[in-house]
């Protein structure tokens, strides 16, 4: 005998059981807590089983029966995913919603290609943003909150599967006034050479432990005057000449004072940085996800790692 239940009803358990409250789930989903509640009631009577164990103030937990139901109900979802894009996909077109999540630092330099030129070739998805450090993103696509995110590999990342966007070289960042400025053509140095001197902290999760890995590995202790977890204030206090700073991005000089900063290379053999799509390893990307990821690369033209 059929089992009476629909795909709104398993869309609703999986994002239940995610969020491991009923409340949470309907904020998520945009629907109400009763119909929340009315469609897991449906749903574990069409199917016979208690698939929670309900708990005070809407809060929940999988039964051991609920969890196993899951396991199947994520596959099932994924593969009618796959046959409504497979549907779409023979009107040669992409239509439907995307969730990106991108990393603050790099949002305001690389993510306004990217969009403008996927918005060009698919025009009938409708992608949203997420602005976010290091730690919150994974937390975001790990929750299902993005669907992917445009992101620096730092940090643990074995939890997500990747498609390679860019290799990205650390440097310092002086004043235009600086002495190793030069005149905006700068040599490059060792991180040693600046030993003495004020350092000003990106202080974002992830990146932090980056930057002081490579003072460790440069033997150098930095003398930390400020500390800032804004990209363009730190970047405004060094143009200022209060001190250096450690950054991976290189971006215009100009900054919202309206003096300028100067990228000077390393000669210091410190490891790289992947500027990479990630998502949850193991689930399987859309093809709306597949062409972000293909245009991502395109705009800003890093060939494939080998």
């Amino acid at each position: 005998m059929a089992l009476d239940f629909t795909l709104v009803q398993l869309r609703y358990f999986q994002e239940v059981a995610r969020r491991e409250n009923m409340t949470e789930a309907a904020k998520q989903l945009n629907v109400t807590q009763s119909a929340i509640s009315t469609a897991m009631a449906q749903l574990e009577r069409s199917i016979g089983l208690d698939l929670f164990i309900r708990q005070k103030n809407r809060s929940v937990v999988l039964s051991s029966a609920g969890k196993r139901f899951l396991a199947e109900v994520t596959g099932f979802l994924e593969a009618s995913e796959a046959l409504g894009e497979t549907a779409q996909g023979l009107s040669r077109s992409l239509r439907g919603s995307l969730s990106v999540g991108v990393f603050s630092p790099i949002a305001p330099t690389r993510l306004p290609l990217i969009h403008d030129e996927f918005a060009k070739r698919y025009p009938e998805v409708r992608v949203t943003y997420l602005e976010a450090d290091l730690e919150e993103l994974q937390k975001s696509v790990t929750a299902g909150d993005c669907d992917l995110a445009l992101t620096y590999m730092l940090g643990p990342t074995g939890r997500f599967d990747t498609f390679l966007l860019d290799v990205v070289e650390p440097h310092v960042l002086v004043s235009r006034n600086h002495r190793l400025a030069q005149g905006g053509r700068p040599k490059p140095v060792r991180l040693s050479e600046l030993a003495d001197e004020d350092y000003i902290q990106l202080d974002l999760p992830f990146s932090r432990q980056y930057y002081d890995e490579l003072f460790r590995i440069a033997g150098v202790v930095p003398k930390t005057r400020h500390s800032f977890s804004g990209y363009e204030t730190l970047r405004s206090f060094v143009a200022m000449g209060h001190g250096y700073s450690l950054l991976s991005q290189s971006v215009s000089s100009g900054t919202y004072i309206g003096l300028q900063t100067v990228d000077v290379p390393l000669l210091d053999n410190f490891p790289s940085i992947d500027l990479a799509v990630i998502w949850p390893s193991g689930v399987r990307l859309s093809r709306r996800g597949q062409a972000f990821c293909e245009v991502s690369r395109e705009v800003l033209g890093a060939a494939p790692k080998e």
